[in-house]
């Protein structure tokens, strides 16, 4: 359900009442009426009941029907409750399904005519419109047609119903096929006559066709105590109004609307307001002072506002009956020292959000003041220093929120008489210090611990080898936090796990095998990487809940193990592993998205079990000893797309069968023994982006089909192979090529005129930066690695081949090219003056080649240029002044005819 579904049965005592003095008793023996029994069956058979909810209606007497009341004076039906039972929210839609009334609603219920209550709530209408009959129960009371499907615009017929008391119209659902259609009213007229309305509830449905003056309707409506127009897609809110006549409003929930205005001054003219709701709504300006007024509010939420704050004031202090209070996701400032100021000793206050703004400074001892607060969040702020001491008198705290702030203090030895804390987040912070006994030694409530710093310091775990905490955790999230060298027995004990996050935390020693069976069989999340964890992994471990698996960058070593699980995502790269990868893995990890084995001492051949997993998305094998020929056993698969075998012995030839994955994208796998032509079958993996098949031994000519069929190519990387003939003109068509790297092959012919073509080289942005950084990321590749590839993005290098001709004019296009490697061919000419053109080159060599003619001046204009080779060409004359900061010979070696520093030669 939406955030505020929880609020949305909160008339449940007004139900009640409802029930029993409304509807009178309810006795039975009363006897049903024949024409109200026939009513009810006709409208059966127009339903869909597929869970045999109304398999009670059968036989005479319909007053001891399911969901049926009858009046015990006139045996009258008085109440019809076909509610859906389900409770599981989006939990569980098939069995929502399954327990839905749907199909139509028959006309014969209005021979109900004494109907006081009805209930079709959660059921699922299809988008059908509400029935214009229900206006004639001129004695309902209740009414709710919520979370049922229903579209179209209400009935105006719904005003004739002058009793009622109880309208929930609340128009979202769990339905898949109502969630097209809408629900909407193009005036509220009707609304008018409803003058006995206590609860309305009009969330999700559609009011923008109303007029702006749509207030009026709803305060004509003085016996209302709830106002629910959440969703409603109101535009805009009346800052003032002449007279309020729902003065009697309790609970007021105008969320998720688009008002863009400041908060309306008759706000604060509804002193009987227990509940107010404002999240949402795109609310300007400070906080007004007048909210002091509401002296019975007990819930306020103003959160997601963005631009609604300004500096935080101490006005909601003065509101002693305030329970809850929600600021999170605003723009408020300052510091809290103000805003607790205006609490006093007895204050009511349980929670307390004030997260996603820019408060600042450090959190004021005067916090200890919010003695029955249960809920603190003060997440995502500027907050600075430690946690103040008097955080020790927040004796009812379940929950305390910390996380992304610039906190870098201590935290209080009084943080241990927090006996009820349940959840505690203090990630992203700068943590200082130790964490001894005493302050975990009360937490026997404590169910979800995350503290995560970035200090150099770290935050150290000070415990005793043997000690044993009193909580038993079900989730644990610690990063750059010291807990090892040793497995503590504080963690060894922690037997009902659900997510286990241990990151970089020091642990040096090996794991005993028991605790992970001992692991809940309710685990979901197990990392425990970048420690020097050793030992072996258990070879069996059958928990079918678990999902996520993180053991990279540790020194387990031994076979992979046969873990039988549901994991979608498991990394093991940077490790110890060793021997073959099991045969049946895909029978083990049916469900695998990500596996990421790389960076180990894997050896045997690569498993075919791999191609029988259909879930499979990323395969990142590379850097191990794996041998014989990669499986050609690939087959239509919509999601795998990206594969990396790079840095092994594999043999053989590159896979047709990679031609029946339309969705591949990388293919890296360089540094084997692949030989023969590059499969014509790749054709058809249109969507590649990525291609690395560099120290192979591939022959043949380079395809044209390259350049024409992969439109997104962003790297293509062949160097240092045996591929020949001409370079295809086809290959300047990829718009979104950054990375071309055809090196150390035996390429013939010239270089095509067409190199201007490639117009991301000639974009001087660098927003592809972040496609290769996901690329890296992806294949889980270190932050070195990155730093390796992106000097290669806007790259070219043809070197090492036997290419002849000279210099396209066009290349001078490229004015993005950071780096240009002509070197070792048998290219000609004079270098250009227009070179000077490429103002963001970094590097440039045309080393061992046949230019001659003078070294353009222009050269020495490119201010970003660090690298250049010129040496052993036919250049000559003097070498431009602004090369000279080049003082190394090697640069210019190898011309007889240049001269000048750094050459020893001097110009005549």
């Amino acid at each position: 359900m939406k955030t505020t579904t929880k609020n949305y049965f909160k008339s449940l005592c007004f139900l009640l009442f409802l029930i029993n003095v409304c509807l009178g008793a309810e006795n039975l023996n009363a006897k049903c009426i024949d024409t109200e029994r026939e009513a009810l069956l006709v409208f059966k058979k127009t339903l869909t009941d597929p869970s045999g909810r109304l398999s009670s209606w059968e036989g005479k007497d319909c007053c001891n029907w399911s969901g049926i009341k009858c009046n015990n004076r006139t045996s009258h039906v008085i109440k019809l409750n076909l509610r859906n039972p389900y409770t599981g929210g989006f939990g569980d839609l098939s069995a929502y399904e399954n327990s839905c009334l749907g199909g139509k609603i028959s006309p014969s219920l209005a021979s109900l005519s004494y109907l006081k209550y009805l209930d079709l709530s959660l059921n699922d209408f299809k988008g059908a419109q509400i029935p214009e009959f229900l206006g004639g129960f001129r004695n309902l009371v209740y009414l709710n047609l919520s979370f049922s499907s229903f579209s179209g615009i209400i009935p105006s017929q719904l005003g004739n119903l002058s009793n009622l008391r109880y309208l929930d119209l609340f128009a979202d659902s769990f339905s898949v096929s109502g969630s097209s259609s809408e629900l909407r009213a193009d005036n509220l007229h009707w609304l008018s006559s409803l003058s006995s309305l206590k609860y309305l509830n009009m969330g999700y449905v559609k009011l923008n066709n109303v007029s702006q003056d749509w207030l009026q309707y709803f305060n004509k409506l003085s016996s209302l105590v709830e106002l629910r127009l959440q969703f409603c897609d109101l535009k805009s809110i009346p800052q003032t109004f002449p007279s309020i006549g729902f003065t009697s409003l309790s609970v007021l929930d105008l969320s998720d609307n688009s008002f863009n205005s400041a908060i309306p001054q008759w706000l604060f003219s509804l002193t009987s307001l227990k509940e107010l709701y404002l999240v949402w709504n795109f609310f300007s300006g400070p906080v007004p002072d007048e909210f002091s007024k509401l002296k019975s509010l007990e819930i306020l939420d103003l959160s997601n506002n963005i631009d609604f704050g300004g500096k935080i004031s101490g006005v909601f202090g003065s509101l002693d009956k305030l329970r809850i209070l929600d600021l999170s996701a605003n723009g408020l400032t300052g510091d809290l020292h103000e805003f607790l100021g205006g609490f006093s000793d007895n204050n009511n206050l349980l929670s307390l959000r004030l997260g996603s703004n820019s408060l600042s400074g450090e959190v004021p001892e005067s916090l200890g003041v919010l003695r029955n607060l249960k809920n603190l969040e003060l997440s995502s702020n500027s907050f600075f220093g430690s946690i103040p001491k008097s955080i020790g008198k927040l004796s009812a705290l379940q929950k305390l929120d910390l996380s992304y702030n610039k906190m870098n203090g201590r935290i209080p030895e009084s943080f241990g008489q927090l006996s009820n804390l349940v959840d505690l987040n203090l990630i992203e912070n700068s943590w200082t210090g130790t964490l001894v006994e005493s302050h975990l030694v009360n937490l026997k409530s404590l169910e979800n611990i995350q503290i995560t710093t970035d200090s150099p310091r770290y935050l150290i775990f000070d415990v005793s080898k043997n000690w044993v905490p009193p909580f038993r955790l079900k989730s644990i999230n610690l990063e750059n936090c010291r807990v090892g060298p040793a497995f503590p027995m504080w963690l060894q004990v922690q037997s009902e796990l659900t997510s286990v996050r241990l990151i970089n935390v020091g642990i040096s020693d090996t794991i005993p095998e028991e605790w992970f069976s001992k692991l809940s069989a309710q685990i979901t999340y197990l990392v425990l990487s970048n420690n020097q964890i050793k030992g072996k992994l258990p070879n069996q471990l059958v928990s079918p809940n678990l999902r996520f698996i993180d053991l990279s960058s540790n020194h387990f070593n031994g076979p992979i193990p046969h873990w039988s699980t549901n994991a979608s995502t498991v990394y093991l790269q940077d490790n110890s592993f060793s021997g073959p990868v099991p045969e049946n893995i895909g029978t083990l990890m049916p469900d695998l998205q990500i596996l990421h084995l790389s960076s180990n001492r894997l050896s045997g051949t690569i498993p075919s079990s791999f191609c029988d997993i259909e879930s499979l998305q990323i395969l990142s094998l590379k850097s191990n000893h794996f041998s014989g020929q990669l499986p050609n056993c690939w087959h239509h698969s919509f999601m795998f797309w990206a594969i990396d075998v790079s840095n092994n012995n594999l043999t053989g030839k590159i896979p047709t069968s990679f031609g029946l994955l339309p969705s591949l994208s990388v293919l890296l796998l360089s540094n084997n023994h692949f030989d023969g032509e590059i499969p014509s079958s790749l054709r058809n993996c249109s969507g590649l982006t990525s291609i690395d098949l560099r120290g192979n031994k591939l022959s043949g000519n380079l395809p044209s089909w390259i350049g024409e069929r992969f439109q997104s190519l962003f790297m293509l990387q062949l160097h240092s192979n045996l591929l020949t003939g001409p370079i295809p003109e086809q290959l300047c068509n990829p718009e979104n090529l950054h990375i071309l790297d055809l090196s150390e092959n035996k390429f013939s012919g010239a270089i095509p005129k067409c190199i201007g073509n490639l117009t991301s080289l000639a974009s001087s942005n660098r927003n592809s930066e972040p496609f290769l950084r996901l690329l890296i990321i992806a294949m889980k590749g270190r932050t070195a690695e990155y730093n390796k590839t992106v000097s290669d993005i806007y790259g070219i290098n043809l070197s090492g081949n036997n290419l002849t001709g000279g210099i396209p004019d066009d290349v001078t296009k490229l004015t993005g090219l950071r780096s240009l490697n002509l070197s070792r061919n048998q290219l000609s000419g004079k270098i250009t003056e227009k070179i000077g053109e490429l103002k963001k080159l970094e590097i440039l060599d045309l080393s061992q080649n046949h230019f001659s003619g003078s070294i353009p001046e222009t050269l020495a204009s490119l201010n970003y240029l660090v690298e250049l080779n010129l040496s052993y060409n036919n250049l000559e004359g003097k070498i431009p002044e602004g090369l000279q900061k080049f003082n190394d010979q090697a640069v210019f070696i190898g011309n007889p005819s240049l001269c000048g520093a750094p050459l020893p030669r001097k110009c005549p």
